[in-house]
Order: C-alpha cells, then structure tokens, then sequence
C-alpha cells in the first residue's frame, strides 16, 4: 500500500465526475458505472482504507457503497471480538 495521499494520483477516477461516485441509493446504473472504475483501480485498497479510517457515510469508495463498508466494519469488529 501507499503511504500518505500520494496514491490519489494513481486513482482511475482522478479524471471522473465526482457526482458519478456519489449516486442517489436507487442510481443503479451509475453505482455499477462507479463500482467498475474502482473494480479496475490499482489503489482501490487505499481508497477503502480512508473511507474506513475517515468513517466516510457517503459515496462510492474502493468498490464499497456506504452499507457495505458498515457490514465490512461490522464483521471486523466481531473478528475482533472472538480473537
């Protein structure tokens, strides 16, 4: 992984519309259009590590919609829990 912000210039979305990652929850189309630029991102993983980090509650970061970073946090923390 990348250390520091440095990987924002290798995201594939550097040159895409904001908006497009920011999708209205029943956007279906952009959500998938979204979620196929992260799926081809080589810093996918960094981008999914901030919005964890930052506790982003909103948009498309690393592939991850808003419920599926909370259900990703969710079981990290039952893991947690039975270690």
């Amino acid at each position: 992984m990348m250390q520091g912000r440095d990987w924002h210039e290798k995201a594939k979305c550097l040159n895409a519309d904001p908006d497009m990652f920011y999708p209205m929850p029943n956007d279906w189309k952009t959500i998938v259009e979204a979620k196929l630029i992260c799926a081809s991102c080589p810093v996918s993983a960094e981008c999914l590590e901030q919005a964890l980090d930052g506790g982003e509650q909103y948009g498309i970061w690393g592939g991850l919609d808003p419920e599926e970073r909370r259900t990703l946090l969710r079981r990290k923390r039952q893991r947690m829990r039975m270690e």
